[in-house]
Order: C-alpha cells, then sequence, then structure tokens
C-alpha cells in the first residue's frame, strides 16, 4: 500500500480537503471520505453517466478518475445544485415533468444536463436527446426528461 495523499479541492463551493490512497476514485472519495452520496456508483467503467460531477465546469466521470487527479479542482455535484430550499431550475423541472423514477441516474443527468445547457441554452429536441445520450436511464424513456431540459432552458435563458 502506498502512502495516503493529501487532496484540497472545493466542492459545492466548499473548501474541503483529506487523505487518501493514490489508487482512490474520485467518485469513491466524495461518497466515503466526504460524505457525498448523492453521486452514484453504477457501472464503474465510464459507460452510465450516474457519477457524472461538474470538474471546474465541465462534466466528467468520477468513476473514471483518481481522487489525486482532482486535488486543486473546483468540483460541483448533485448537493451543490439547490440554494438552500430553492430547487436550481433543472430541479424544479425534473420535479414538474415526471424526469425521474428510480432517480438512479438523476444526479448524473442533473449535472450532464447543466453542462449541455451552459454550451447550448436553446436546444432543440433532437440537440437535447444528444446532449444526454452520455448517461443511461432505464426507467423513464427518456421523454419526461428531454421534455424538463427544454424547459429548464427556457427558465434560465428568462432568469438572464
Amino acid at each position: 500500500m502506498s502512502d495516503p495523499a493529501s487532496i484540497r479541492l472545493t466542492v459545492n463551493g466548499q473548501a474541503r480537503e483529506g487523505r487518501c490512497e493514490t489508487r482512490k476514485l474520485l467518485v469513491d472519495f466524495l461518497r466515503e471520505d466526504l460524505g457525498l452520496t448523492g453521486t452514484h456508483v453504477g457501472c464503474e467503467h465510464g459507460v452510465c453517466g450516474a457519477c457524472t460531477v461538474l470538474v471546474d465546469g465541465e462534466a466528467a466521470r468520477s468513476c473514471l478518475m483518481l481522487a489525486v487527479q482532482a486535488n486543486g479542482a473546483e468540483l460541483l455535484t448533485v448537493e451543490g445544485l439547490a440554494s438552500g430550499e430553492a430547487l436550481h431550475p433543472l430541479q424544479a423541472a425534473f420535479h414538474e415533468h415526471h424526469a425521474l423514477q428510480c432517480g438512479f441516474c438523476t444526479p448524473g443527468m442533473l449535472l450532464t444536463a447543466l453542462d449541455f445547457l451552459r454550451t447550448n441554452s436553446d436546444p432543440t429536441e433532437t440537440q437535447i436527446r444528444e446532449g444526454l445520450s452520455a448517461v443511461l436511464c432505464r426507467c423513464t424513456g427518456y421523454q419526461g426528461i428531454v421534455n424538463a431540459v427544454a424547459a429548464a432552458a427556457r427558465a434560465l435563458k428568462s432568469s438572464r
């Protein structure tokens, strides 16, 4: 076993630090060391997207990234979307459009959608489907998710 490495990063706007083995995955560090269990472990191969977080503003699979690679980075997890009791427009749209069933993919879907909407503020349905194709959902059939992302795009656009 190697000596534990120190990790300092900003997660959801808060400076955080910890120590872990250099081989520990970021998803495990978030869940086990920082207690942020909203990021889900799915396939552990980067295919399903359930573990998606934003690293320095861009979507990343936390099951494919070592925690030490995030040293010094700014992370956003699903826990950081809401502002107190006020849901983020994406979360509100997912609720309003019934865009979840079991909820397992939802954290990754939300963060993937947030990253997508930062680069495409007025997407078509086809663009939304393509933008979200990196996250697999086995429950919903995607239509509610697509409708929610379209509604969130409109809400975010009108709030600017």
